[in-house]
């Protein structure tokens, strides 16, 4: 199961290299308490915030909600801008919002591209957590937001 979404992956890698196009993006960062909701996908070796696109004709809102919902069946409360990202590293100029949530429900439904999430103390993250997820808690952290840079 995990090998199709793996190769759709590297194909749509390859097409961005070709093309190198202009995305935004929209990322959450779900804290409660003292911990922090990750989600692992099932075409990646880390763990991640959850969010993903922007459609056409969607707000940053709409799309966070959407995402939220999709890969964990999420409800979400007030959102507070956390920060704006730029990431080339996938041959694309990416745009990433971040916005913070500190109220939300889970149904515990994800899609078919979670292979599952779980709560992390903010103190004990997983050591095969994504770099530039490790910079948005250390962010948070330091209570360095709203912010801006390179993802």
């Amino acid at each position: 199961m995990r090998r199709f979404p793996l190769l759709l992956y590297r194909i749509q890698r390859w097409r961005w290299s070709l093309s190198h196009p202009l995305t935004v993006g929209v990322r959450l960062l779900p804290i409660q308490g003292e911990t922090i909701l990750l989600v692992r996908h099932t075409y990646q070796n880390h763990w991640y915030i959850p969010g993903g696109g922007v459609r056409k004709r969607e707000t940053l809102e709409e799309a966070l909600r959407r995402e939220a919902q999709e890969e964990l069946g999420a409800t979400l409360g007030d959102l507070e801008l956390f920060g704006v990202y730029t990431n080339f590293y996938e041959g694309k100029s990416d745009h990433v919002i971040v916005f913070l949530c500190t109220a939300f429900s889970l149904t515990g439904q994800t899609d078919r591209e979670i292979e599952r999430f779980t709560h992390f103390p903010l103190d004990q993250l997983p050591v095969d957590l994504s770099p530039g997820t490790r910079r948005r808690v250390v962010e948070y952290l330091a209570g360095d937001f709203p912010n801006f840079g390179v993802w």
